[in-house]
């Protein structure tokens, strides 16, 4: 069984982000975290799942994930994820990452957890810190290049 616990933050939203990702098996812990310079918190969050699910190195484990994303756990738990696939995201956002999420997701067994987010749940107050100190790397930032390439896209109106 291998627990993974996610946050995502966005400064402006968008604005600067990043993600943190705490992964706990037994004995073995790890934590993962990146920065991107204009992203949102969705995005952040949705992220942070997704590399955490890239990082188990062998198909077909049992994963719960802990998030404090109504927005990530609904979208999977309650299976809007799939209707959207079949519409081909039509009129929804993130598209991208919710296509990555999705090659990611079919390799293991997973389940969702929700948890209230600032509540004092160590692993999640932890991931809190790694994503908003990913944000804050200025000189390191990546470029969420979807994000952009979509935000900078001229208006028909």
């Amino acid at each position: 069984m291998i627990n993974i616990y996610t946050d995502g933050a966005a400064s402006g939203n968008p604005g600067p982000g990043g993600y943190g990702v705490i992964l706990r098996s037994g004995s073995h812990y790890k934590e993962l975290s990146g920065g991107f310079r204009l992203t949102t918190n969705n995005r952040m969050e949705l992220l942070a799942v997704i590399e955490g699910l890239k990082a188990i190195k062998s198909p077909g484990q049992e994963v719960t994930i802990y998030s404090d994303s109504k927005y990530v756990v609904d979208s999977v738990e309650k299976k809007w994820v799939f209707g959207w696939l079949k519409t081909g995201f039509k009129g929804k956002k993130n598209s991208d990452l919710w296509l990555r999420f999705l090659e990611v997701y079919k390799k293991h067994h997973v389940k969702f957890v929700w948890i209230k987010g600032h509540n004092s749940h160590p692993e999640n107050e932890r991931c809190d810190q790694l994503a908003v100190a990913a944000s804050k790397q200025s000189s390191t930032l990546a470029i969420d290049a979807p994000f952009e390439a979509e935000k900078n896209k001229p208006s028909l109106l």
